[in-house]
């Protein structure tokens, strides 16, 4: 009986072909198989159609397979066929099976011609079959017709590659042999992707069409281009045999009375024709099998661990369950709230390497964004003084005041910090959208129950909004606080003393030599000078430096910090990339010859990020200058030098003052949004949340499952199945030899198959062969030794079928 573990290799990748087609996944598994290819016409239909012994493939003019047809034979004492799609529905009839394969064929790929790489499962059970899978693949073509799109040559490639690159696939390429062998399809792409020939088997067809006096003698025997495989010779049935529809018997028996009568075939006749070609196949299926098994077995049990944790929660799924329901939705807002919270307060595991998010897009909005939009809201200097001189000239009325008045300065400093409420009101808004984004990629766990989702989402946004007005008043209300008393004896006030003595109050910068930043950016020079380039930049307290790379050996520049000022730049028609400017205000060259230089970032946020930094070294955006309004009286600067002096002192007092107020803006900002909107938004998610979604909807309406996850489940399910079905066999197949092929006795081996395409053959050894290669025994393409063949066959073996003539 042989070894039973070995035989039943080749239908338990039949049932691991048939659970991964039926879930439409393959689960990272590249089963062992043969894969069929060829041109078209070159027979690769009649040699699956002599194998079954029946008419059952679709036939006619150009491209008649047009998906991949996996054709599983198993020998069974009834004969009948089976589709995967069709399941429990017998085929007895083989034209219905064609009908069949031409009309799955046509449901996806159209009736004009279309191809489509979404395998059609047939199995064929026979007693004139050995267990066998081979896949049919579409033939090599060269020019569309109907409706095929014009790049049909090379869509077919890929679908052929697609299963033949694969290392556990073996090519059974076919070749009419009435064609150079050299321009064959099969071997070429067979010889890109196994160079060395170890995959592939040669198989020739049309031998009885090749010209009179021609035969191919030296390809049967490995000479032409070897194969470690070797090749073997069919004949089979003209077309006009298929359209008188000859019994295929009968023309398995005319193959073997032309194989054993010509005299350049008939020394091998017994290593020729189709039963011996699917008794080999059928061997080297199954040593190929046993040779994979060892990766099978570790792939099957990695894909069993990672699907473990999936299933868990699946095996004893009951979809009506209250008690499921009920624990689902706990859980799910509790992890809900974890996540929501992580995302904010941060966390080591899961972390989004690729871009800020939730809690770090919040604090660049505390620290980068706000402190540069209270900035942008800086006086200008030249208005400043403006209105400071109307202040005082107003609050003197008709008289000429001898001292300078503090209404003024309560009157400028209240007008200021009435200007912060725009910057806070956007800090807020723009903090209200990162708190939503977070919430949404929060929810997306919730993604298998779209009523849940929904009702999370609508009830944690809107406890949000209703968080943002008060928020909102709040702030207002610390605005309001700060122009209800102007504190002139606060400790870091400049007081009137020393604003009287300072001229000018210059800023101080950042310490010396302090590294503020460093990162790449892209200098945008027009095309005659040069094109843009990226630099990497450093950007000190004291200066602006680029180099050629992170290494800063190569420095390209250095730019002094002084009077410069940045401006927005509009982004380019055909750019991709958000600008900004950095420019002189005494009008200087700033790089070589270039007013300004323009520098671009990928993204809106690093643009901020940079002014943001920019803003620490002391370089500020510019305002817009008033000097050419023509509303302005012109008289407005033609002030006496007492008028002057009271104008800088205000201005002084004023400057001093406002950065006051601004950095305890600028610390109570990020307090009062924490407080009264992302740790009381945490707060609810955790303590009110789920009774929220009790009164929002009842419990089945909110844990109904979405189709997907349906689907999803039961796939799952079926893979994890098939799995554990394929592990018990895989696992338990012996790791020996497999048995013989049950078969009439075979003929003399055949010649020894050389090391790979085009390599000269190996040298024969003297010697028995100890295992028989293609009969009984195991397959040793390998290592079997040349036959000794007589120059002359002596007689004709006596085993030939009945109603052959000797």
């Amino acid at each position: 009986m042989g070894n039973r573990g070995m035989e039943e290799l080749i239908p338990l990748i039949n049932k691991l072909q048939d659970a991964f087609s039926s879930i439409g996944q393959s689960c990272n598994l590249d089963l062992p198989q043969i894969a069929v290819v060829g041109g078209q016409s070159a027979g690769k239909s009649s040699v699956l159609e002599n194998f079954v012994g029946r008419d059952f493939l679709p036939r006619g003019s150009g491209i008649v397979t047009r998906r991949p047809l996996i054709l599983q034979l198993i020998n069974n004492k009834a004969e009948y066929a089976e589709f995967l799609h069709c399941k429990g529905k017998k085929f007895v009839d083989f034209d219905e099976v064609r009908s069949e394969i031409e009309n799955e064929t046509d449901r996806i790929t159209g009736s004009n011609k279309g191809i489509s790489p979404i395998p059609i499962n047939l199995r064929v059970y026979s007693p004139h079959v050995l267990n066998l899978t081979l896949i049919d693949l579409p033939g090599m073509t060269k020019v569309a017709v109907g409706d095929q799109p014009p790049d049909i040559e090379f869509q077919i490639r890929d679908m052929l590659l697609q299963f033949v690159t694969k290392e556990s696939c073996l090519i059974l390429a076919v070749t009419p042999a009435n064609t150079d062998l050299a321009n064959s399809d099969a071997l070429k792409i067979a010889k890109e992707v196994d160079p060395q020939g170890l995959r592939t088997i040669g198989v020739i067809t049309k031998l009885d069409l090749m010209d009179e006096g021609t035969d191919a003698r030296d390809i049967l025997e490995n000479k032409l281009l070897p194969l470690r495989r070797g090749y073997i010779g069919v004949v089979n049935r003209s077309q006009k045999d298929i359209d008188g529809r000859k019994d295929i018997r009968a023309a398995l028996a005319a193959e073997r009375k032309f194989f054993l009568s010509h005299p350049a075939y008939r020394h091998m006749a017994e290593r020729m024709g189709t039963p011996h070609l699917q008794k080999t196949l059928n061997q080297q299926l199954t040593n190929h099998i046993r040779d994979t098994l060892p990766g099978l077995r570790s792939k099957l049990q990695s894909q069993l661990l990672s699907l473990e944790k999936e299933v868990e929660e699946y095996k004893n799924f009951k979809p009506d369950d209250p008690t499921r329901k009920t624990k689902a939705l706990l859980q799910m807002v509790q992890q809900f709230g974890v996540d929501f919270e992580k995302r904010i307060e941060g966390s080591g595991d899961q972390v989004d390497t690729l871009e800020l998010s939730g809690g770090a897009r919040i604090n660049r909005i505390f620290h980068e964004r706000f402190p540069f939009e209270l900035v942008k809201m800086e006086f200008d200097e030249k208005e400043l003084r403006r209105e400071i001189s109307y202040a005082i000239k107003n609050i003197h009325g008709v008289r000429t005041g001898l001292f300078t008045p503090d209404l003024a300065f309560e009157a400028i400093v209240k007008k200021q910090v009435i200007k912060l409420k725009e910057p806070c009101l956007k800090c807020i808004d723009l903090v209200i959208q990162e708190l939503i984004n977070t919430v949404r990629q929060c929810t997306n766990k919730l993604g298998s129950y779209p009523r849940l989702r929904e009702e999370t989402e609508r009830i944690v946004t809107t406890y949000v909004r209703e968080r943002e007005s008060k928020t909102k008043d709040q702030v207002m209300l610390l605005i309001d606080i700060e122009l209800s008393y102007i504190n002139t004896n606060h400790e870091d006030f400049i007081g009137f003393a020393n604003a009287q003595q300072s001229a000018n109050v210059t800023k101080k910068r950042a310490m010396p030599n302090q590294v503020i930043r460093r990162g790449w950016l892209t200098i945008n020079i027009s095309i005659m000078k040069g094109g843009s380039r990226d630099y990497w930049f450093v950007l000190t307290a004291e200066s602006l430096s680029w180099y050629k790379d992170e290494e800063e050996k190569e420095k390209k520049y250095m730019l002094p910090l002084d009077n410069l000022k940045i401006r927005d730049v509009e982004k380019g028609f055909m750019s991709t990339k958000h600008t900004f400017a950095i420019f002189n205000t005494e009008q200087r060259n700033v790089y070589k010859d270039l007013r300004q230089i323009e520098l671009a970032c990928d993204s809106q946020e690093d643009v901020d990020s940079w002014k943001a930094s920019f803003l620490r070294a002391g370089v500020y955006p510019e305002k817009d200058q008033v000097e050419n309004d023509e509303s302005v009286p012109a008289d407005t600067f033609s002030m006496d030098p007492q008028l002057e002096r009271q104008v800088e002192t205000i201005r002084n007092l004023v400057d001093s003052y406002i950065g006051i107020v601004n950095k305890s803006i600028r610390d109570l900002m990020p307090k009062t949004i924490m407080h009264l909107m992302i740790n009381s938004a945490k707060e609810f998610i955790h303590s009110e949340l789920l009774a929220y979604l009790y009164s929002s909807a009842d419990q089945n309406s909110l844990m109904e499952e979405s189709a997907d996850q349906a689907q999803r489940r039961d796939e799952m399910l079926r893979m994890y199945h098939a799995l554990r079905e394929a592990k018990t066999p895989v696992s338990a197949a012996p790791p020996g030899r497999p048995p013989a092929v049950r078969g009439p006795t075979p003929g003399p081996p055949p010649a020894n198959p050389v090391p790979s395409f085009g390599a000269p053959p190996v040298p024969s050894r003297p010697g028995p062969s100890p295992v028989n290669a293609y009969g009984s025994g195991t397959l040793e393409p390998l290592q079997a030794p040349p036959p000794q063949i007589p120059s002359r066959p002596t007689r004709v073996p006596p085993s030939l079928p009945p109603g052959i003539p000797r």
